[in-house]
């Protein structure tokens, strides 16, 4: 199985993980606060969300990745363009499926 190599992509995808890791903590304190449960399960989907969309663009960088690494790098000015446009009407639809 391939790593993330882009590092961008890699950086991008930590940050989120990070944020989610945050909310969760918030939930675990508002769990520990008393908080009610509406607000706790709204917290809840919000980082089912957040990882799910992470989930998505790391699909797609390893999708890009492969493609990319199958085609060599020869990749470039408008055939590059347009391959990024693609990647990101796939993750764009990719999303919707949540």
């Amino acid at each position: 199985m391939a790593a993330l190599d882009n590092e961008k992509s890699r950086t991008d995808i930590l940050n989120r993980l990070k944020r989610a890791e945050g909310q969760l903590r918030g939930i675990q304190r508002m769990i520990e606060e008393g908080e009610g449960c509406l607000p706790i399960a709204t917290q809840m989907a919000a980082v089912r969300k957040a990882l799910d969309s992470t989930y998505v663009r790391m699909t797609v960088c390893f999708m890009e990745q492969q493609l990319q690494t199958r085609l060599g790098a020869d990749i470039t000015g408008k055939d590059a363009a347009a391959m990024s446009e693609m990647f990101d009407e796939i993750e764009t639809l990719l999303g919707k499926i949540r």
